[in-house]
């Protein structure tokens, strides 16, 4: 054609849209091979493959299988241990029911269970994935409960809530161990946040 309206052959612009949807089906694929393989077992071009797009555009758009797994789960993660801040407002004697449901809210949501189990799944064995864990516990998490805690040894008792509640949910969520797997969520929290307030405020 003459005309300047003429388009010339080959690939189609990509548009914003496309992009996003790209990085976004990317993502969804690296949560769900972390949260199944963990940090170790997981490659950019397993990420790829389970994607539908060629390992370069998974460097092309996150770079490194690190910047990859913080992208993925860490940003997906951090908004719900940020979220509404329950853990700041209210009496200190009803805190550790408190923080035992907001810990345990977040294992339930199908949502939100994803990123964190990449997580906890992959700080087992791998430092990369603890600096994330460690990071998101720290910053997200404890820093709200020992701010609260007027007390000498507060970061010592916020640590040690921390740990029953990382533990409870390991076994819970990640090792599946019976009968406590498939236990009533509230007869959990029942059980748990007596010993979690005892951690916060006890003698």
């Amino acid at each position: 054609m003459a005309d300047g309206t003429a388009r010339k052959r080959g690939r189609p612009r990509r548009t914003e849209s496309d992009a996003a949807g790209t990085r976004d089906r990317i993502l969804g694929a690296a949560r769900e091979e972390f949260s199944e393989r963990g940090y170790e077992k997981t490659s950019v071009r397993g990420i790829a493959k389970a994607a539908g797009v060629d390992p370069a555009l998974v460097h092309h758009y996150f770079g490194t299988k690190e910047q990859v797994f913080a992208a993925a789960v860490e940003v997906a993660a951090a908004p719900a241990l940020s979220g509404p801040d329950a853990l700041a407002d209210g009496p200190l004697d009803d805190m550790g029911e408190r923080l035992t449901r907001f810990v345990f809210g977040i294992w339930e949501n199908p949502a939100t269970r994803m990123p964190i189990l990449a997580i906890v799944r992959s700080a087992v064995n791998n430092e990369t994935a603890a600096t994330v864990f460690r990071r998101l516990v720290v910053t997200q998490l404890l820093r709200r409960v020992v701010d609260r805690l007027d007390l000498p040894d507060a970061e010592l008792r916020a640590e040690l809530a921390a740990a029953q509640l990382v533990g409870t949910a390991m076994l819970r969520y990640v090792i599946k161990m019976e009968p406590l797997a498939s236990a009533d969520v509230e007869q959990i929290i029942a059980r748990v946040a007596p010993v979690v307030q005892g951690h916060l405020t006890g003698p």
